[in-house]
């Protein structure tokens, strides 16, 4: 008998959890949820959102649960595998607006249909590309009558503050929000805020007054006051309608980005950057990836390349926020299939969580089927010291084929790398590269893109 095996990640919702059975994605609902759920189902909102695109697709099945090995569940749906799962920590500001914004939309379509949202975590929103959606069916149930926003705490700590944060200071919140998945706290976030961000009435609310309230009332004291609090329906839909137009507003402070201009500040020459181009397209042409993944994406002008010359779907990693907004505009502006995620190449998502597995980390979460790695080898090297076949090695472990670029010590931005450095503690030379490459990869063909020296390899491993 086939038997599902739950996703480590939905133990969280009482209302029902989350499976894998082989490829298929199933959700089971609680029996103890079912009249709540069939309330939902009634309305015929969840089949309009879906249709639109707005939350994930969902059918029914005709198994029983417990012909599945799936215990105390009413019924079963299955879901469409999404090309990528993400987590929000992973998001740049422009991703992480989008997808807060999402949420409020159609927590206020719900409310308009009878519906409301039990909660309000990011982690029930992911991206096709640059368009959100949002995944957790079980999340709607029938508004009650001057109930408060449970969901508030929540939505506060992953969706507004991090937003706040990275407007207000310029800080952008990732290392701190994949530090505390939980997102970051009213609290913290208050005394961070510089004296002149506090006149906003909207800060002084959500934020200042919110840290205030949580400070002097006990979590136990805290559920009896909003056990027996009323929110008329009028007030919660304007705060909802508020948070909105506050946050489709916010931008991040202007701050400092090292590679958000790169395109036009590299060393490159036309020549050079028309040659990588063309290799970039025929690379993308011949092997037509289905999960393409650009390690070091900067702002996304390979990766809509690639898209646009073969691969089907793209997923780009970047240390630098800045610049991974940048690439999520300009995938929004094309409508492309690109997701651009902010991650440390260094220091990538680990897994963790309850268990270490309810987030997964990046490299687990890999189903590419090819790679591009362009300029990112001797940031690796001069930049956090990782030895180069390592280096090599990873990338290729990524995706079992791949075009990597080679970038000669003579290079002018390997030059001011080293100089920056006390010392080069690592061979880096084009013979050690190659060895380093063939170690684990059979080198398909090579092409030198201009007088730089600078140079592309493909890569194959599959074979």
């Amino acid at each position: 008998m086939n038997r599902a095996a739950p996703i480590a990640g939905s133990y969280r919702d009482p209302a029902g959890g989350v499976h894998r059975l082989g490829d298929r994605i199933l959700r089971t609902v609680a029996d103890d949820h079912d009249a709540d759920f069939n309330a939902a189902l009634r309305t015929g909102l969840l089949d309009r959102f879906a249709d639109e695109g707005r939350i994930v697709a969902f059918e029914p099945l005709t198994d029983a649960p417990q012909s599945l090995g799936l215990t105390g569940a009413s019924r079963v749906f299955e879901h469409p595998r999404l090309p990528f799962i993400s987590h929000p920590y992973e998001w740049s500001f422009e991703a992480l607006r989008a997808a807060a914004l999402h949420h409020l939309d159609l927590h206020l379509s719900a409310m308009e249909g009878g519906l409301t949202l039990s909660d309000a975590t990011a982690y029930n929103v992911q991206f096709i590309g640059t368009d959100p959606i949002f995944i957790d069916l079980l999340s709607f149930r029938p508004y009650r009558e001057e109930e408060i926003w449970a969901g508030y705490r929540q939505f506060c700590e992953q969706f507004l503050n991090p937003l706040v944060l990275c407007a207000a200071t310029g800080l952008m919140p990732n290392a701190w929000y994949r530090g505390r998945i939980e997102g970051i706290a009213t609290a913290d976030l208050a005394r961070l805020l510089p004296w002149r961000a506090r006149l906003s009435r909207r800060i002084l609310l959500h934020v200042v007054a919110h840290a205030a309230l949580e400070s002097a009332a006990p979590d136990a004291a805290r559920s009896k006051q909003t056990a027996t609090a009323g929110l008329p329906r009028a007030s919660f839909l304007n705060m909802l309608r508020d948070l909105r137009a506050w946050i489709a507003k916010l931008q991040p402070r202007k701050g400092r980005s090292l590679w958000s201009d790169y395109t036009t500040t590299c060393s490159y020459s036309d020549e050079e950057q028309a040659a990588k181009k063309a290799e970039v397209a025929a690379f993308a042409a011949a092997v037509k990836p289905k999960m393409l993944w650009d390690i070091g994406c900067n702002t996304g002008e390979y990766s809509l390349l690639a898209l646009k010359s073969g691969a089907a779907y793209a997923i780009g990693w970047d240390g630098d926020a800045r610049a991974v907004d940048a690439a999520f505009r300009a995938a929004q502006a094309e409508g492309a299939r690109l997701t651009p995620l902010v991650g440390d190449l260094a220091n990538p998502s680990p897994s963790q969580g309850w268990g270490q597995a309810e987030r997964v980390g990046m490299q687990e979460r890999s189903d590419a089927d090819a790679a591009l790695a362009l300029a990112v080898v001797h940031h690796l090297l001069f930049g956090a010291n990782v030895p180069l076949p390592q280096a090599v090695g990873w990338i290729v472990g990524l995706a079992p084929r791949g075009l990597i670029e080679f970038v000669p010590p003579t290079d002018v931005q390997v030059r001011g790398m080293v100089a920056r450095r006390n010392g080069v503690h690592h061979a880096y030379d084009r013979e050690c590269f190659v060895a380093a490459l063939t170690e684990t990869a059979r080198i398909e063909r090579s092409t030198v893109i201009g007088p730089s020296g600078r140079e592309l390899f493909w890569y194959d491993r599959s074979r």
